[in-house]
């Protein structure tokens, strides 16, 4: 299994291949059971959220990870990767903007 700090540098380093932006890493431990980490990422477009999302499931079954879902496809403004143990967030920046989710779970 892959460890935490590992899987979210992969994670990372999976969205800045497709030009993500703006990439914040949020450890939830101590706050929800839901995940241990958060991922949020914006893109410039909804169909680059989407291709962000697919680029990101590639390389995780390349190095045997699964995804357990991914949601929001339908318009890509927020498309949802949940990997149980981590959740990626990929946004276009109004979106972003609007949900704040750093500052929800970050406090």
């Amino acid at each position: 299994m892959t460890s935490g700090t590992k899987l979210n540098q992969i994670i990372v380093n999976s969205l800045e291949d497709i030009k993500a932006f703006d990439i914040t890493v949020i450890d939830v431990r101590k706050k929800t059971s839901i995940a241990d980490y958060m991922i949020i990422a914006s893109a410039n477009s909804n169909r680059q959220t989407k291709a962000l999302a697919r680029h990101l499931k590639d390389t995780l079954k390349d190095i045997g990870k699964s995804v357990t879902n991914i949601e929001g496809e339908g318009d890509g403004e927020w498309v949802l990767v949940d990997l149980n143990d981590v959740l990626v967030h990929i946004m276009l920046p109004t979106t972003r903007a609007y949900f704040n989710l750093e500052e929800l779970w970050q406090s």
